[in-house]
Protein backbone atom coordinates (compact mmCIF):
# COMPACT_ATOMS: atom_id res chain seq x y z
CA UNK A 1 0.00 0.00 0.00
CA UNK A 2 2.10 2.55 -0.82
CA UNK A 3 1.02 6.00 -1.83
CA UNK A 4 -0.46 5.97 -5.18
CA UNK A 5 -0.22 8.94 -7.75
CA UNK A 6 -3.16 11.48 -7.21
CA UNK A 7 -1.90 13.43 -9.92
CA UNK A 8 -0.97 16.31 -7.66
CA UNK A 9 2.16 18.07 -9.39
CA UNK A 10 3.33 19.08 -5.81
CA UNK A 11 3.22 15.32 -4.86
CA UNK A 12 4.53 14.29 -7.78
CA UNK A 13 7.70 17.00 -7.89
CA UNK A 14 8.72 15.84 -4.39
CA UNK A 15 8.86 12.10 -6.39
CA UNK A 16 11.34 13.30 -8.41
CA UNK A 17 13.34 14.71 -6.14
CA UNK A 18 13.95 11.64 -4.67
CA UNK A 19 12.09 12.02 -1.51
CA UNK A 20 10.59 9.13 -0.03
CA UNK A 21 6.52 9.76 0.80
CA UNK A 22 5.92 6.45 1.96
CA UNK A 23 5.06 6.66 5.40
CA UNK A 24 3.53 4.04 7.84
CA UNK A 25 1.97 1.78 5.19
CA UNK A 26 3.34 -1.42 3.76
CA UNK A 27 5.82 -1.50 1.67
CA UNK A 28 4.62 -2.68 -2.05
CA UNK A 29 6.37 -5.68 -3.25
CA UNK A 30 7.51 -4.02 -6.48
CA UNK A 31 9.71 -2.11 -3.60
CA UNK A 32 11.39 -4.58 -1.28
CA UNK A 33 14.46 -5.02 -3.40
CA UNK A 34 17.15 -4.75 -0.31
CA UNK A 35 19.54 -7.20 0.01
CA UNK A 36 20.51 -8.77 3.58
CA UNK A 37 23.98 -6.79 2.90
CA UNK A 38 22.30 -3.30 2.48
CA UNK A 39 21.75 -3.23 5.86
CA UNK A 40 25.32 -2.96 6.86
CA UNK A 41 25.62 0.56 5.47
CA UNK A 42 23.14 2.16 7.80
CA UNK A 43 24.10 0.27 11.05
CA UNK A 44 28.14 0.59 9.80
CA UNK A 45 27.50 4.39 9.19
CA UNK A 46 25.52 5.26 12.23
CA UNK A 47 28.40 3.65 15.13
CA UNK A 48 31.20 4.06 13.80
CA UNK A 49 31.69 7.88 15.19
CA UNK A 50 35.25 8.40 17.31
CA UNK A 51 32.41 9.03 19.94
CA UNK A 52 32.40 5.59 20.76
CA UNK A 53 36.09 5.49 22.23
CA UNK A 54 34.56 7.83 24.91
CA UNK A 55 32.65 4.66 26.12
CA UNK A 56 35.90 3.32 27.08
CA UNK A 57 36.60 6.11 29.85
CA UNK A 58 32.42 5.15 31.05
CA UNK A 59 33.11 1.54 31.27
CA UNK A 60 36.48 2.60 33.56
CA UNK A 61 34.42 4.57 36.00
CA UNK A 62 32.62 2.10 36.68
CA UNK A 63 35.56 0.33 38.61
CA UNK A 64 36.60 -2.35 36.47
CA UNK A 65 39.64 -3.00 34.53
CA UNK A 66 40.90 -3.21 31.11
CA UNK A 67 40.45 -6.86 30.62
CA UNK A 68 36.98 -7.01 32.22
CA UNK A 69 35.69 -3.70 30.57
CA UNK A 70 37.01 -5.59 26.67
CA UNK A 71 34.90 -8.23 27.93
CA UNK A 72 31.98 -6.19 28.82
CA UNK A 73 32.39 -4.18 25.40
CA UNK A 74 32.58 -7.15 23.49
CA UNK A 75 29.73 -9.53 24.67
CA UNK A 76 27.43 -6.27 25.75
CA UNK A 77 27.87 -4.66 22.40
CA UNK A 78 27.52 -8.02 20.36
CA UNK A 79 24.22 -9.12 22.64
CA UNK A 80 22.59 -5.68 22.05
CA UNK A 81 23.21 -5.58 18.23
CA UNK A 82 21.66 -9.46 18.16
CA UNK A 83 18.36 -8.21 19.31
CA UNK A 84 18.12 -5.51 16.73
CA UNK A 85 18.43 -8.11 14.43
CA UNK A 86 15.68 -10.25 16.31
CA UNK A 87 13.18 -6.95 15.84
CA UNK A 88 14.29 -6.50 12.02
CA UNK A 89 12.88 -10.07 11.27
CA UNK A 90 9.57 -8.27 11.42
CA UNK A 91 10.61 -6.13 8.94
CA UNK A 92 11.01 -8.36 6.39
CA UNK A 93 8.11 -10.54 7.31
CA UNK A 94 5.79 -7.29 7.91
CA UNK A 95 7.46 -4.65 5.80
CA UNK A 96 6.14 -1.91 7.80
CA UNK A 97 8.00 0.50 10.18
CA UNK A 98 8.84 -1.28 13.87
CA UNK A 99 6.00 0.65 15.37
CA UNK A 100 3.18 -0.39 13.21
CA UNK A 101 4.53 -3.95 13.81
CA UNK A 102 4.72 -3.63 17.35
CA UNK A 103 0.35 -3.77 17.30
CA UNK A 104 0.61 -7.60 16.77
CA UNK A 105 1.30 -8.17 20.62
CA UNK A 106 -0.34 -4.98 21.92
CA UNK A 107 -2.98 -3.99 19.65
CA UNK A 108 -3.46 -1.69 17.27
CA UNK A 109 -4.76 1.00 19.94
CA UNK A 110 -2.83 -0.65 22.41
CA UNK A 111 0.54 0.33 20.68
CA UNK A 112 0.40 3.54 21.37
CA UNK A 113 1.58 2.93 24.65
CA UNK A 114 4.93 1.53 24.20
CA UNK A 115 4.93 3.78 20.95
CA UNK A 116 5.49 7.06 22.84
CA UNK A 117 8.39 5.63 25.43
CA UNK A 118 9.93 4.67 22.20
CA UNK A 119 9.39 8.81 20.55
CA UNK A 120 11.03 10.17 23.28
CA UNK A 121 13.82 7.78 23.38
CA UNK A 122 14.67 8.40 19.29
CA UNK A 123 14.14 11.91 20.28
CA UNK A 124 16.46 11.98 23.70
CA UNK A 125 19.35 10.25 21.26
CA UNK A 126 19.34 12.04 17.82
CA UNK A 127 19.43 15.36 20.12
CA UNK A 128 22.44 14.09 21.83
CA UNK A 129 24.01 13.50 18.81
CA UNK A 130 23.67 16.89 17.80
CA UNK A 131 24.70 18.40 20.90
CA UNK A 132 27.80 16.31 20.57
CA UNK A 133 28.33 17.40 16.94
CA UNK A 134 28.11 20.94 18.30
CA UNK A 135 30.34 21.04 21.17
CA UNK A 136 32.96 19.11 18.95
CA UNK A 137 33.07 21.72 16.40
CA UNK A 138 33.21 24.07 19.43
CA UNK A 139 36.45 22.34 21.03
CA UNK A 140 38.21 21.91 17.42
CA UNK A 141 37.80 25.53 16.35
CA UNK A 142 39.41 26.37 19.95
CA UNK A 143 41.99 23.88 19.37
CA UNK A 144 42.65 25.38 16.34
CA UNK A 145 43.24 29.10 17.96
CA UNK A 146 39.94 30.06 16.14
CA UNK A 147 36.69 31.95 17.36
CA UNK A 148 35.19 28.85 19.60
CA UNK A 149 32.37 31.11 21.24
CA UNK A 150 28.70 31.70 20.86
CA UNK A 151 28.63 32.74 17.11
CA UNK A 152 30.65 29.78 16.44
CA UNK A 153 28.02 27.29 18.41
CA UNK A 154 24.89 28.64 16.84
CA UNK A 155 26.60 28.28 13.29
CA UNK A 156 27.44 24.57 14.10
CA UNK A 157 24.13 24.16 15.23
CA UNK A 158 22.26 25.38 12.70
CA UNK A 159 24.49 23.50 9.75
CA UNK A 160 24.73 20.25 11.96
CA UNK A 161 20.83 20.40 12.32
CA UNK A 162 20.03 21.75 9.07
CA UNK A 163 21.57 18.21 7.15
CA UNK A 164 19.98 15.78 9.96
CA UNK A 165 17.08 17.17 8.61
CA UNK A 166 17.52 17.61 5.09
CA UNK A 167 18.54 13.29 4.83
CA UNK A 168 15.87 12.56 7.18
CA UNK A 169 13.17 14.38 5.21
CA UNK A 170 14.53 13.06 2.41
CA UNK A 171 13.88 9.54 3.48
CA UNK A 172 14.98 5.90 2.92
CA UNK A 173 16.50 5.60 -0.51
CA UNK A 174 19.03 8.69 -0.10
CA UNK A 175 19.77 8.27 3.10
CA UNK A 176 21.11 4.52 2.02
CA UNK A 177 23.12 6.02 -0.25
CA UNK A 178 24.35 8.90 2.15
CA UNK A 179 25.07 6.22 4.69
CA UNK A 180 27.51 3.92 2.24
CA UNK A 181 29.35 7.28 1.24
CA UNK A 182 30.05 8.39 5.23
CA UNK A 183 31.18 4.92 5.81
CA UNK A 184 34.04 5.26 4.29
CA UNK A 185 34.73 8.39 5.07
CA UNK A 186 34.38 8.15 9.08
CA UNK A 187 36.04 4.48 8.80
CA UNK A 188 38.88 5.81 7.21
CA UNK A 189 39.29 9.38 9.22
CA UNK A 190 38.99 6.79 12.66
CA UNK A 191 41.58 4.32 11.89
CA UNK A 192 44.13 7.69 11.02
CA UNK A 193 42.75 8.56 14.55
CA UNK A 194 44.08 5.63 15.86
CA UNK A 195 47.57 5.42 14.15
CA UNK A 196 48.02 8.92 15.26
CA UNK A 197 47.40 8.61 18.76
CA UNK A 198 48.82 4.98 19.21
CA UNK A 199 51.67 6.26 21.02
CA UNK A 200 49.52 7.50 24.02
CA UNK A 201 48.92 3.74 25.17
CA UNK A 202 50.80 2.67 28.21
CA UNK A 203 50.16 -0.95 28.84
CA UNK A 204 51.82 -0.39 32.35
CA UNK A 205 49.56 1.87 33.84
CA UNK A 206 46.51 0.44 31.57
CA UNK A 207 47.03 -3.41 33.28
CA UNK A 208 47.89 -1.60 36.72
CA UNK A 209 44.02 -0.86 37.14
CA UNK A 210 42.77 -3.04 39.49
CA UNK A 211 39.94 -5.74 38.84
CA UNK A 212 36.24 -4.42 39.62
CA UNK A 213 33.61 -6.57 41.54
CA UNK A 214 30.95 -8.65 39.99
CA UNK A 215 28.43 -6.38 40.02
CA UNK A 216 30.45 -3.43 38.75
CA UNK A 217 30.89 -5.89 35.97
CA UNK A 218 27.23 -6.29 35.59
CA UNK A 219 26.51 -2.52 35.58
CA UNK A 220 29.06 -1.84 33.02
CA UNK A 221 27.54 -4.73 31.00
CA UNK A 222 23.77 -2.99 31.22
CA UNK A 223 25.54 0.53 30.40
CA UNK A 224 26.97 -0.83 27.02
CA UNK A 225 23.85 -2.82 26.15
CA UNK A 226 21.93 0.45 26.83
CA UNK A 227 23.97 2.65 25.08
CA UNK A 228 24.08 0.62 21.92
CA UNK A 229 21.55 -2.05 20.46
CA UNK A 230 19.13 -0.89 22.80
CA UNK A 231 19.44 2.17 22.13
CA UNK A 232 18.38 1.67 18.40
CA UNK A 233 16.05 -1.73 19.11
CA UNK A 234 12.43 0.15 19.10
CA UNK A 235 13.77 1.23 15.42
CA UNK A 236 15.35 -1.81 14.23
CA UNK A 237 12.15 -2.98 11.60
CA UNK A 238 12.57 0.41 10.08
CA UNK A 239 15.76 -0.39 7.91
CA UNK A 240 14.25 -4.13 7.44
CA UNK A 241 11.13 -3.37 5.68
CA UNK A 242 12.46 -3.48 2.48
CA UNK A 243 13.84 -6.80 2.66
CA UNK A 244 12.53 -9.66 0.33
CA UNK A 245 9.91 -11.52 1.98
CA UNK A 246 11.64 -14.93 1.30
CA UNK A 247 14.68 -13.40 2.80
CA UNK A 248 16.64 -15.64 5.70
CA UNK A 249 15.84 -14.26 9.00
CA UNK A 250 19.27 -15.87 9.71
CA UNK A 251 20.89 -13.36 7.38
CA UNK A 252 19.19 -10.50 8.18
CA UNK A 253 20.12 -11.11 11.94
CA UNK A 254 24.15 -11.40 10.49
CA UNK A 255 24.19 -8.42 8.68
CA UNK A 256 22.03 -6.32 11.08
CA UNK A 257 24.64 -7.08 13.71
CA UNK A 258 27.51 -6.90 12.05
CA UNK A 259 27.07 -3.49 10.70
CA UNK A 260 25.83 -2.34 14.00
CA UNK A 261 28.25 -4.21 16.16
CA UNK A 262 32.30 -4.17 14.19
CA UNK A 263 32.81 -0.62 14.43
CA UNK A 264 31.63 0.27 18.12
CA UNK A 265 33.46 -3.12 19.63
CA UNK A 266 36.97 -1.60 18.29
CA UNK A 267 36.59 1.72 19.21
CA UNK A 268 35.38 0.64 22.88
CA UNK A 269 38.09 -1.54 22.86
CA UNK A 270 41.03 1.12 21.97
CA UNK A 271 38.87 3.54 23.59
CA UNK A 272 39.38 1.52 27.35
CA UNK A 273 43.29 1.44 26.38
CA UNK A 274 43.73 4.87 25.64
CA UNK A 275 41.19 6.31 28.81
CA UNK A 276 43.35 3.94 30.75
CA UNK A 277 46.71 4.91 29.99
CA UNK A 278 45.50 8.77 30.02
CA UNK A 279 43.14 9.25 32.95
CA UNK A 280 43.56 13.04 32.77
CA UNK A 281 41.57 12.67 29.96
CA UNK A 282 38.36 10.87 31.95
CA UNK A 283 37.17 14.62 32.69
CA UNK A 284 36.84 16.43 29.60
CA UNK A 285 35.01 13.18 28.25
CA UNK A 286 32.44 13.51 30.62
CA UNK A 287 30.75 17.21 29.08
CA UNK A 288 32.34 16.92 25.70
CA UNK A 289 33.40 13.71 24.28
CA UNK A 290 34.75 14.18 20.86
CA UNK A 291 35.72 17.63 21.98
CA UNK A 292 38.45 16.19 24.48
CA UNK A 293 39.69 13.19 22.12
CA UNK A 294 41.04 15.96 19.55
CA UNK A 295 42.96 17.43 22.11
CA UNK A 296 45.56 14.92 21.93
CA UNK A 297 45.44 15.06 17.50
CA UNK A 298 48.17 17.03 15.72
CA UNK A 299 46.93 20.48 14.39
CA UNK A 300 47.05 18.88 10.73
CA UNK A 301 44.61 16.44 11.70
CA UNK A 302 41.85 18.25 13.73
CA UNK A 303 40.02 19.67 10.13
CA UNK A 304 39.66 16.27 8.83
CA UNK A 305 38.55 14.71 12.23
CA UNK A 306 36.25 17.61 12.82
CA UNK A 307 34.28 16.89 9.47
CA UNK A 308 34.64 13.26 9.87
CA UNK A 309 33.46 13.25 13.76
CA UNK A 310 30.28 15.57 12.78
CA UNK A 311 29.08 13.63 9.81
CA UNK A 312 29.09 10.83 11.69
CA UNK A 313 27.15 11.85 14.46
CA UNK A 314 24.82 13.22 11.71
CA UNK A 315 24.31 10.37 9.99
CA UNK A 316 23.37 8.94 13.41
CA UNK A 317 20.71 11.31 14.35
CA UNK A 318 19.88 10.95 10.96
CA UNK A 319 18.78 7.25 11.65
CA UNK A 320 17.25 8.57 14.95
CA UNK A 321 15.01 11.46 13.29
CA UNK A 322 13.62 9.39 10.30
CA UNK A 323 12.41 6.51 12.56
CA UNK A 324 10.85 9.16 15.73
CA UNK A 325 9.16 10.51 12.85
CA UNK A 326 7.80 7.07 11.29
CA UNK A 327 6.80 6.57 14.92
CA UNK A 328 4.79 9.96 15.43
CA UNK A 329 2.77 8.61 12.63
CA UNK A 330 2.14 5.89 14.14
CA UNK A 331 0.58 7.46 16.82
CA UNK A 332 -1.75 8.92 14.72
CA UNK A 333 -0.64 12.32 13.87
CA UNK A 334 -2.09 12.51 10.43
CA UNK A 335 1.00 14.85 8.54
CA UNK A 336 3.32 13.28 5.78
CA UNK A 337 6.23 11.54 6.40
CA UNK A 338 8.38 14.36 5.65
CA UNK A 339 6.31 16.60 7.54
CA UNK A 340 6.79 14.63 10.96
CA UNK A 341 10.31 14.15 10.12
CA UNK A 342 10.57 18.20 9.99
CA UNK A 343 8.42 18.74 13.16
CA UNK A 344 11.14 16.00 14.94
CA UNK A 345 14.17 18.08 13.97
CA UNK A 346 12.73 21.58 15.10
CA UNK A 347 12.34 19.51 18.38
CA UNK A 348 15.85 18.26 18.37
CA UNK A 349 16.89 21.74 17.55
CA UNK A 350 14.93 23.33 20.47
CA UNK A 351 17.10 20.51 22.95
CA UNK A 352 20.16 21.53 21.43
CA UNK A 353 20.39 25.26 21.83
CA UNK A 354 18.82 24.74 26.10
CA UNK A 355 21.48 21.81 26.65
CA UNK A 356 24.65 24.42 24.82
CA UNK A 357 23.72 27.46 25.76
CA UNK A 358 21.56 27.00 29.28
CA UNK A 359 21.90 23.58 30.94
CA UNK A 360 25.77 23.48 32.20
CA UNK A 361 26.36 19.75 31.89
CA UNK A 362 24.40 16.87 29.96
CA UNK A 363 26.01 13.90 31.09
CA UNK A 364 24.36 13.80 33.91
CA UNK A 365 20.99 14.00 33.17
CA UNK A 366 21.64 12.24 29.29
CA UNK A 367 22.51 9.13 31.43
CA UNK A 368 19.97 9.16 33.77
CA UNK A 369 17.62 9.43 30.63
CA UNK A 370 19.14 6.19 29.03
CA UNK A 371 18.63 4.32 32.35
CA UNK A 372 15.02 6.19 32.68
CA UNK A 373 13.71 5.15 29.28
CA UNK A 374 15.85 2.18 28.75
CA UNK A 375 13.93 0.06 31.04
CA UNK A 376 10.01 0.24 29.22
CA UNK A 377 12.38 -0.52 25.83
CA UNK A 378 14.15 -3.53 27.69
CA UNK A 379 10.36 -4.89 28.28
CA UNK A 380 8.99 -3.92 24.41
CA UNK A 381 11.77 -5.62 23.32
CA UNK A 382 11.45 -8.79 25.20
CA UNK A 383 7.70 -8.93 24.47
CA UNK A 384 8.73 -8.52 20.63
CA UNK A 385 11.32 -10.63 20.46
CA UNK A 386 9.02 -13.48 22.18
CA UNK A 387 6.07 -12.80 19.38
CA UNK A 388 8.41 -12.81 16.86
CA UNK A 389 9.58 -16.11 17.89
CA UNK A 390 5.87 -17.61 18.73
CA UNK A 391 4.84 -16.43 14.78
CA UNK A 392 4.98 -18.80 12.29
CA UNK A 393 3.54 -16.21 9.25
CA UNK A 394 3.59 -12.97 8.06
CA UNK A 395 2.19 -10.28 9.52
CA UNK A 396 -1.48 -9.81 7.85
CA UNK A 397 -0.93 -6.14 6.67
CA UNK A 398 -4.93 -4.96 6.24
CA UNK A 399 -4.74 -5.96 10.51
CA UNK A 400 -2.47 -3.88 11.39
CA UNK A 401 -4.06 -0.87 10.57
CA UNK A 402 -8.11 -2.46 11.48
CA UNK A 403 -8.72 -2.21 15.29
CA UNK A 404 -11.39 -4.90 14.42
CA UNK A 405 -8.73 -7.09 12.56
CA UNK A 406 -6.71 -10.15 14.09
CA UNK A 407 -4.56 -8.27 15.96
CA UNK A 408 -7.41 -6.69 18.14
CA UNK A 409 -7.73 -2.67 19.59
CA UNK A 410 -6.10 -3.54 22.55
CA UNK A 411 -4.75 -6.86 24.00
CA UNK A 412 -4.32 -6.10 28.34
CA UNK A 413 -2.39 -8.90 29.26
CA UNK A 414 0.68 -7.79 26.92
CA UNK A 415 -0.07 -4.14 28.05
CA UNK A 416 0.05 -5.72 31.67
CA UNK A 417 3.47 -7.12 30.87
CA UNK A 418 5.06 -4.18 29.90
CA UNK A 419 3.92 -1.95 33.02
CA UNK A 420 4.52 -5.06 35.39
CA UNK A 421 7.93 -5.17 34.07
CA UNK A 422 9.03 -1.60 33.72
CA UNK A 423 7.78 -1.12 37.36
CA UNK A 424 9.89 -3.78 38.57
CA UNK A 425 12.86 -2.42 36.11
CA UNK A 426 12.33 0.94 37.70
CA UNK A 427 12.53 -0.51 41.11
CA UNK A 428 16.21 -1.83 40.21
CA UNK A 429 17.78 0.47 38.19
CA UNK A 430 19.42 3.74 40.15
CA UNK A 431 20.02 7.48 39.24
CA UNK A 432 24.10 7.25 38.77
CA UNK A 433 23.70 11.27 39.36
CA UNK A 434 21.49 11.74 42.82
CA UNK A 435 23.01 14.96 42.98
CA UNK A 436 23.09 16.57 39.64
CA UNK A 437 19.25 15.07 38.60
CA UNK A 438 17.25 15.25 41.94
CA UNK A 439 14.00 15.03 40.15
CA UNK A 440 15.16 10.99 39.30
CA UNK A 441 15.88 9.85 42.67
CA UNK A 442 12.33 8.27 42.78
CA UNK A 443 13.99 4.93 41.22
CA UNK A 444 15.50 1.87 42.93
CA UNK A 445 12.34 1.50 45.20
CA UNK A 446 12.72 -2.67 45.33
CA UNK A 447 16.29 -2.05 46.43
CA UNK A 448 16.15 -1.55 50.62
CA UNK A 449 13.20 -4.21 50.31
CA UNK A 450 15.34 -6.47 48.69
CA UNK A 451 18.17 -6.03 50.85
CA UNK A 452 20.67 -4.73 48.29
CA UNK A 453 21.61 -1.43 48.62
CA UNK A 454 20.68 1.22 51.07
CA UNK A 455 19.75 5.05 50.38
CA UNK A 456 21.57 7.92 52.49
CA UNK A 457 19.17 10.83 51.96
CA UNK A 458 21.62 12.86 53.64
CA UNK A 459 24.24 12.61 51.42
CA UNK A 460 21.67 11.98 48.64
CA UNK A 461 23.73 8.62 47.56
CA UNK A 462 23.27 4.81 46.94
CA UNK A 463 25.35 2.43 49.34
CA UNK A 464 25.76 -1.32 48.31
CA UNK A 465 27.65 -3.06 45.40
CA UNK A 466 24.41 -3.82 43.68
CA UNK A 467 23.28 -0.34 43.79
CA UNK A 468 24.47 0.29 40.51
CA UNK A 469 24.70 -3.28 38.78
CA UNK A 470 21.20 -1.68 37.17
CA UNK A 471 19.61 -4.59 37.11
CA UNK A 472 16.04 -3.52 36.31
CA UNK A 473 17.09 -3.64 32.82
CA UNK A 474 18.17 -7.16 32.70
CA UNK A 475 14.98 -7.97 34.49
CA UNK A 476 12.40 -5.93 32.68
CA UNK A 477 13.39 -7.65 29.46
CA UNK A 478 13.28 -10.84 30.74
CA UNK A 479 9.79 -10.85 32.38
CA UNK A 480 8.47 -9.19 29.21
CA UNK A 481 10.18 -12.11 27.01
CA UNK A 482 9.64 -15.02 29.85
CA UNK A 483 5.76 -13.92 30.40
CA UNK A 484 4.86 -13.18 26.68
CA UNK A 485 6.23 -16.42 25.34
CA UNK A 486 4.26 -18.64 27.84
CA UNK A 487 1.00 -16.35 28.18
CA UNK A 488 0.63 -15.52 24.47
CA UNK A 489 1.18 -18.55 22.75
CA UNK A 490 -2.34 -19.35 22.52
CA UNK A 491 -3.21 -15.81 21.01
CA UNK A 492 -0.80 -16.08 18.56
CA UNK A 493 -1.87 -19.29 17.58
CA UNK A 494 -5.60 -18.32 17.12
CA UNK A 495 -4.62 -15.06 14.90
CA UNK A 496 -2.89 -17.76 13.02
CA UNK A 497 -5.30 -19.77 12.36
CA UNK A 498 -7.74 -17.25 10.53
Amino acid sequence: MTVQNDGSSGLEAVRRAGIETTGIEIIDESERTAKPSDLFWPWFAANVSVFGISYGSYLLWAGISWWQASLVAVVGITVSFVACGLIAIAGKRGSAPTMILSRAPFGVVGQKLPGVFSWIISIGWETFLAIMATLATATVFRELGWSSGTTTKILAMTVIAALIVAASVAGYHIIIRFQSILTWLTGLATIVYIALTLDQIDIDTLTAVPNGSMQAVVGAFVMVMTAFGFGWINIAADWSRYQRRGTSGGRIVLWNTLGGALAPVVLVLYGIMLAGSRPDLQDGIANDPIGTLATILPTWFLVPFLIASVLALVSGAVLGIYSSGLTLLSLGVKIPRPAAAFVDGVILTLGTIYVVFIAETFLAPFQSFLITLGVPIAAWAGIMIADIALRRRDYDEAALFDPNGRYGAVNWPAIATLIGASVVGWGLVVNAFPADVTWNNWQGYLLEPLNLAEWNATKLEWIGAWAFANLGVLFAFAIGFVVTLIAQRGRVRRQESV
